[in-house]
C-alpha cells in the first residue's frame, strides 16, 4: 500500500515550545515508518513540526502523494504525546476528515488511547490503543489485501467502540528497526539548535515503560513494564546518527535511563571501542544516583540528568506515591554536580492537599540542592490514573490542557487556579536570583521578580517568602 504517515504536533500551537528552541524529529512515528517499509509498503511522510496548521499544507500532501492509507501516529517517546494537549487533538481530528475522503485512516497515540470515540468520530477507521507498531503492520496487511480492520486486542474500528484488553507490549527491542530518519528533512531542525549556539541533539531511545507507580504518571502505551535494547545497539545507532546527519548531541528519551543494573557500563564501552563520545542528557531517578552509577554516567558521556524530584514536602511525595525521600533529591544533585554532570529537576506544584508550608519546603529544598535548571508543572490528572480517578467529579466540560504553558489545575487545587501560573513565573525568577548573573542581567531579574511576588501576593497567600 501506498501509506502516509503523520503525528499531530504542530509548534505553532504551542508557544511555550515554539519558545524553548529545543525541538526533535518525532521519533516514534519515524520507528513506525520504517516498520511499515520493511513489511513492503511505500511509505511518506508529514512532519507537521514546522507547519503552521494542518490547512492547506495537509491536504496538498494528500493530494502529491495519493495515499491509500493515513497512519496519524504520535510520537510516544516525547513528553508532549503524553499530555493529551487539546490544540493537538483537534489538529489530529482536521487531518483525519481531510484523509478520510480518499483513504483508510489509522489513529495510534497516548490521547486516541485514552479516548478513541472521538477520533473514530473524526473520520478514522481504527485507533490501535497501547503499543502499536505490530498491530499496526496486521492492519495494513489486511487492508492492503481488501479486507476488512482485523479484530485484535485494543483495536478500536468504527461501529464498534467496545474496548478490548490491550496486547502486552513487545518485550524483544530488537524487533524494531532504526528509525526512518531519512524521511525527515534535518534543516529546520538543525537550523532551530544553531540558531542557539546549541550542539544539534537528535533523539532515539534506549527502552520502553517504566516500572514506577507515581499515581499521576499517565502510562497509556508501554505501561508499567521495562524492557531495555543492547548497549552495543544503541552505541551503532548513535555513530550513524553522527556520521549521517551530523549529530553533536543527543537526548535519549526514556522514562528512565540506566535502571538496568550494568548497562550504562555496558554503554560507556561500547562507545569507547567505537572511539566515540558524543554528550548526552536523560531522565533518570534521583534514588538511583550511586556513586558508581554517577562514574559510569560521565565515561559514557552524559551531560545532564533531569529528575522527576517533583517536591521537597515528604507529606506530598508520600501522597503521590513516588517512592522517593527528599534527602534523595538533594544528594543525588550534589553527586552529579561533583561528577561535572548538569542537573535538572522536574517540580510539581498543585496535587491536592498541597499548602504553603509545602511549596516553601520545595523551594527549601531548591535552594539546598542548587540544581542547575528547574521546570515547573502543575498537577494534571490524566485519564487511566489513579490521581485522574480521585479527582475525576471535581473536572468540568474542560478536561486537557489547551497547550504546554496551560499551568492552571483542571482540579480543585488548594488555591484558585489563577495563583499558579503567577507561582511558576515567582519561582523561577526567584531560581534566577539563586544563580550567579552577570549585574545587568541580575537588575533586570529582581524587577521581574518584584513584579512576580507582586501578582503572587493578589492571592493573599502567607508562608510563601523565597527571599
Amino acid at each position: 500500500m501506498k501509506v502516509l504517515f503523520t503525528h499531530s504536533f504542530f509548534l505553532a500551537f504551542d508557544e511555550k515550545q515554539e519558545q524553548s528552541g529545543d525541538i526533535y524529529p518525532p521519533l516514534g512515528t519515524l520507528i513506525a515508518a520504517a516498520m511499515a517499509r520493511d513489511a513492503g509498503h511505500d511509505v511518506a511522510l508529514y512532519d507537521s513540526t514546522f507547519e503552521q496548521g494542518p490547512a492547506p499544507s495537509f491536504a496538498e500532501v494528500v493530494a502529491r502523494e495519493l495515499p491509500q492509507a493515513v497512519v496519524v501516529f504520535d510520537d510516544n517517546f516525547h513528553w508532549l504525546s503524553k499530555m493529551c494537549l487539546a490544540r493537538m487533538r483537534n489538529a489530529a481530528h482536521a487531518m483525519i476528515c481531510v484523509a478520510a475522503k480518499g483513504a483508510k485512516v489509522m489513529v495510534a497515540g497516548s490521547d486516541a488511547s485514552d479516548d478513541p470515540t472521538c477520533y473514530l468520530e473524526a473520520g478514522a477507521n481504527c485507533v490501535v490503543t497501547g503499543e502499536a507498531e505490530f498491530h499496526m503492520l496486521e492492519i495494513l496487511g489486511a487492508w492492503s489485501q481488501g479486507q476488512a480492520t482485523p479484530v485484535l486486542p485494543g483495536v478500536v474500528i468504527s461501529g464498534n467502540t467496545d474496548r478490548m484488553q490491550k496486547k502486552r507490549g513487545e518485550r524483544d527491542l530488537s524487533r524494531f528497526p532504526r528509525a526512518a530518519w531519512d524521511l525527515v528533512d534535518m534543516t529546520p531542525y538543525r537550523r532551530r539548535w544553531l540558531e542557539q549556539n546549541k550542539p544539534f541533539s537528535l533523539n532515539m531511545t534506549t527502552t520502553r515503560g517504566c516500572p514506577y507507580q507515581c499515581n499521576w504518571c499517565a502510562k497509556p502505551i508501554h505501561g508499567r513494564r521495562y524492557d531495555v535494547r543492547s548497549a552495543e545497539d544503541c552505541a551503532r545507532e548513535i555513530a550513524f546518527l553522527v556520521s549521517q546527519y551530523g549529530a553533536q548531541h543527543i537526548w535519549f528519551t526514556d522514562d528512565i535511563f540506566g535502571l538496568k543494573p550494568g548497562w550504562v557500563a555496558n554503554y560507556a564501552d561500547a562507545c569507547a571501542e567505537l572511539n566515540m563520545h558524543v554528550p548526552y542528557k536523560i531522565q533518570a531517578r534521583a534514588d538511583m544516583m550511586s556513586p558508581t552509577l554517577v562514574r559510569e554516567l560521565g565515561r559514557s558521556g552524559c551531560a545532564e540528568v533531569w529528575m522527576g524530584v517533583e517536591s521537597g514536602s515528604q507529606r506530598i511525595l508520600d501522597a503521590m506515591q513516588k517512592d522517593l525521600k527528599v534527602d534523595q533529591s538533594i544528594s543525588a544533585c550534589v553527586l552529579l554536580r561533583e561528577a561535572g554532570i548538569r542537573v535538572g529537576f522536574f517540580l510539581q506544584f498543585g496535587y491536592p492537599g498541597e499548602e504553603a508550608s509545602d511549596i516553601q519546603a520545595t523551594w527549601e529544598m531548591v535552594e539546598k540542592a542548587r540544581p542547575d535548571q528547574i521546570g515547573i508543572s502543575v498537577s494534571y490528572p490524566l485519564p487511566g490514573t489513579p490521581f485522574h480517578e480521585k479527582v475525576a467529579h471535581e473536572l468540568e466540560e474542560h478536561d486537557h490542557w489547551d497547550h504546554s504553558n496551560y499551568m492552571m489545575p483542571l482540579h480543585k487545587a488548594t488555591y484558585p487556579k489563577h495563583f499558579y501560573p503567577a507561582l511558576f513565573y515567582y519561582f523561577h525568577e526567584c531560581f534566577n536570583l539563586l544563580q550567579k548573573k552577570q549585574p545587568l542581567e541580575r537588575v533586570k531579574t529582581w524587577v521581574r521578580y518584584l513584579e512576580a511576588r507582586h501578582q503572587l501576593r493578589r492571592f493573599g497567600v502567607d508562608g510563601v517568602s523565597f527571599r
